[in-house]
């Protein structure tokens, strides 16, 4: 019998497809340190971004044939030391999507109409006219520009929401050239429309836009740093719902002390699980704690996702 161990758990629905499937699923979390000992048990180790699977934990792998994330990113696995030792990795980039998109407008919504600010400022005892005549500035998205850097299948999720909110959307993606973003009206399912969005040069993109949402992978020096700032609209507002990391963020509290950056959205942090304080407290931050991807349904879809690639993986040999 196949053993998995979905070592930072595993929805419901994906549990009960590979149980259906004869295989045995271990939900007991094994902490980091113990690991090694103990991952020659199984198969199949699925993990989020809790777990960090290293060469160590990889060498003590004897058994190992999958090493499976849900969630987008990689970034805690040494795929390539994985994949040189014959062991299948993969994620679940479809699943999370449109729950990852939904997060990165929900923010640009709030920054817009400064919904951070009121919601703090009333429930701490603000004098509501005052409050009402402070943020009667708020603005409408239509007609503003999003750029999106990363056009994957997140950065596709975005432009159809941005177009659906009538905003004018500009992507950039090194490995993207162009993409066509289909919009589906809900009770009307044979009404769709296809915009076509071809990809431009990230200078271009943060130059022009007045919302900057990012949507690539973590790893290595941050994309933006104190010269990508200063290229930058004055009052633009920038939203990280990717990881964290892609933003210098010392260079991002200078940039929204001058008004250079006129809001940030954020759901990463360089240092997870415990942001820095003058982020978290800051009058026009925005801030999640890293739940692109939990919604109800997205996790379901993870789950499902994981199980039907593992039992695509093994076939029949159970």
């Amino acid at each position: 019998m196949i053993k998995i161990l979905a070592n930072d758990g595993i929805h419901p629905d994906g549990k009960l497809l590979l149980e259906e499937a004869s295989y045995l699923v271990d939900e007991n979390k094994i902490a980091q340190e113990d690991l090694v000992s103990r991952i020659s048990e199984y198969d199949v180790l699925i993990v989020r971004s809790a777990t960090k699977v290293t060469r160590e934990v990889i060498d003590a792998g004897k058994n190992l044939k999958v090493i499976a994330r849900g969630g987008v990113g990689l970034d805690n696995i040494d795929v390539d030391y994985a994949q040189s030792k014959g062991i299948q990795v993969f994620n679940t980039p479809r699943a999370s999507s449109r729950a990852v998109a939904e997060l990165a407008m929900a923010h640009l919504f709030s920054l817009s109409r400064m919904l951070q600010r009121s919601n703090r400022e009333l429930a701490t005892g603000g004098d509501f006219k005052k409050l009402k005549k402070a943020y009667e500035t708020g603005f409408q998205i239509k007609g503003k520009t999003l750029g999106i850097i990363g056009f994957g299948r997140i950065g596709q999720e975005v432009a159809q929401i941005a177009l659906g909110a009538g905003m004018r959307v500009r992507a950039h993606d090194p490995y993207v050239a162009e993409a066509e973003v289909g919009i589906t009206l809900a009770d009307f399912k044979d009404i769709k429309t296809c915009v076509k969005i071809r990809t431009e040069s990230f200078d271009k993109i943060i130059r022009e836009s007045d919302f900057i949402t990012i949507h690539i992978p973590g790893g290595g020096k941050p994309v933006f740093g104190v010269a990508e700032f200063e290229k930058m609209k004055p009052g633009v507002f920038l939203i990280n719902t990717a990881r964290g990391g892609v933003i210098d963020e010392e260079a991002l509290l200078v940039a929204l002390s001058s008004g250079k950056v006129a809001g940030a959205g954020l759901d990463v942090f360089e240092q997870e699980p415990t942001p820095r304080e003058a982020l978290l407290k800051h009058p026009l931050v925005s801030c999640t704690p890293h739940i692109g991807a939990s919604t109800v349904e997205a996790q379901s879809y993870i789950g499902m996702e994981l199980a039907d690639k593992i039992i695509a993986f093994f076939g029949d040999d159970k």
